[in-house]
């Protein structure tokens, strides 16, 4: 070898040295996203629907890391909620209010960030935001919403490939897949992991058809809500699981039970190949035959229908089991892509986040779905893994917003965060310092003419007290004591010995509103825009 060979030699070997010291000193990002996941159905919340030993890896998190007790979002709702993540900004800032405005691909997000700041990133499985991604070195994609049973991915943004299989048994290896495969280990890796599950409509993995099909669960106290004490919002939205879910694409029946016709949104049973649907129908098809036989003899269909709480028991037990099933798959997800990266040596070095895009009704005030600033929807799962920051059982109880992820990650990763972000670094309540923190969170829901018919609105909750105003068709204000009335039953906007509580709440409002950038002029604007688009 010469002596320039040799020179080369020597650089490029201190070069690569360097870069596997720099990605040893820069942990990993594995950023994990569910859709839909709820607080009430994680046991490390506290709630009772389940035992540990059913999703035991997102137990794990809990266990090795932090939970966050108060984590909200600023917009419950997809795709709004995934571009806040991408941004680190309110709706009203980044241009995605609802799931119809479109999203602007071409604006600063932090993986843009991350990849100049020498990171590998990659993103895989749901997005649901139109448009080619961008700031990713790789993507695989579900189009809109995906299909749980034999989906078409896109790759890069631009070829659809479809795959034999349930979703959610294939995006955790195609995450692992990309790790084995395409990292480039002298960069650290920054992978956005997105399940389809627990999107709505639930359809469960092969093995986990029976599962919960013999357990019974109570109905959340205030299931059968009559909506007194609250305006006009509670009482006219479209989410109440007896009276709004399609006995096809929910209930899981061919044909609506009751008059024999196709339901009007059908389950996609086309899309399962022959031993998928036999498999389902040895599961669906004697309980969906039990529930018809409450007919008379002889009749096809139910003509005198169930109603009432014995409609009620099957609709929120069909509903509940099937999201819990997909739950269940997705928690095996995790422990895979956990599992494999201590096998490969690299679990301690990578910051685990596991969070929702928001949280979910499970039979509160008779609902499903979200978008409601009310606890269940505005709340969402927080777990954080990192040991060598954050010790093991951490309780995490400051107020933090999915507007602060991406400063969060910029922060863990080195990368410098953009002044205009609106969120900050939770890092430092993570590893259980005492920093100066929020006393208020702010909240903002546009998508009104739309899907579930929950009104337009705004709001401000503290520590202890919630104020909303709904607003649009209506002029509507509601207050809450949480400590008093956790399950917001009654609001005490009125309330005079609340007088004094309510100014403070305005004036926040007020505040936070000016702080974040939000106006009465804004919100005109989206208005009118909305109404264009419709």
């Amino acid at each position: 070898m010469d002596k320039f060979s040799i020179i080369v030699f020597v650089i490029s070997f201190l070069l690569v040295s360097c870069q596997e010291k720099e990605t040893e000193r820069r942990p990993n990002i594995l950023y994990i996203m569910t859709d839909d996941h709820t607080q009430q159905a994680l046991h490390a919340y506290g709630h009772g629907l389940l035992d540990s030993t059913y999703f035991p890896n997102m137990d794990r998190l809990a266990k090795e890391g932090a939970l966050f007790r108060n984590s909200f979002v600023t917009n419950s709702i997809c795709a709004p909620s995934r571009a806040v993540l991408l941004t680190g900004k309110y709706s009203h800032i980044n241009g995605k209010i609802d799931n119809v405005a479109p999203f602007d691909w071409d604006q600063q997000t932090y993986p843009k960030l991350l990849q100049a700041g020498g990171y590998e990133t990659a993103l895989i499985g749901k997005i649901h935001l139109a448009g080619k991604p961008q700031g990713y070195d790789y993507s695989l994609t579900l189009p809109g919403q995906g299909n749980y049973y034999n989906p078409e991915l896109i790759k890069n943004g631009e070829e659809e490939v479809k795959f034999e299989g349930h979703c959610e048994a294939l995006i955790p290896q195609f995450v692992m897949d990309w790790l084995e495969n395409d990292w480039d280990r002298t960069k650290p890796f920054a992978i956005n992991y997105h399940t389809k599950a627990p999107h709505r409509n639930w359809m469960p993995e092969e093995k986990y058809l029976s599962l919960y099909e013999d357990v019974e669960f109570d109905f959340p106290h205030n299931f059968f809500d009559d909506y007194q004490g609250r305006g006009s919002a509670a009482r006219e939205q479209e989410m109440e699981i007896v009276n709004n879910m399609y006995w096809g694409w929910d209930m899981k029946f061919e044909k609506n039970p009751f008059t024999g016709e196709e339901s009007r949104l059908p389950a996609p049973f086309g899309r399962m190949s022959e031993e998928q649907m036999e498999a389902w129908n040895e599961v669906y098809g004697p309980a969906n035959e039990k529930f018809l036989s409450q007919g008379a003899p002889g009749e096809q269909y139910l003509k005198q229908p169930p109603s009432g709480e014995e409609l009620a028991n099957f609709m929120f037990h069909r509903y509940l089991r099937d999201y819990l099933k997909v739950v269940k798959s997705v928690d095996d997800g995790i422990g895979r892509v956990l599992d494999y990266l201590e096998e490969q040596g690299l679990l301690d070095n990578t910051v685990v986040v596991y969070t929702s895009d928001q949280g979910f009704y499970l039979g509160e005030h008779g609902w499903y779905d979200k978008r409601f600033m009310y606890e269940q929807s505005l709340s969402t799962p927080l777990l954080v893994r990192y040991p060598k920051e954050i010790e093991a059982g951490t309780e995490v109880q400051e107020m933090v917003l999915n507007l602060d992820h991406a400063p969060t990650i910029l922060d863990y990763a080195g990368v410098e965060i953009p002044e205009d972000m609106q969120g900050e670094s939770w890092r430092p309540v993570a590893a259980g310092q005492s920093v100066p923190w929020r006393d208020a969170i702010y909240y903002h829901y546009y998508e009104y003419p739309g899907p579930h018919n929950v009104k337009r609105h705004y709001g401000v909750r503290t520590d202890r007290y919630k104020l909303i105003h709904f607003y649009y068709d209506v002029d509507e204000w509601e207050m809450y004591d949480l400590e008093k009335d956790p399950d917001e039953m009654n609001s005490i906007y009125d309330d005079p010995e609340y007088k004094e509580i309510q100014q403070m709440l305005h004036t926040r409002l007020e505040e936070l509103r000016v702080q974040y950038g939000d106006s009465d002029g804004l919100n005109q604007q989206f208005i009118d825009q909305s109404v264009s688009n419709n």
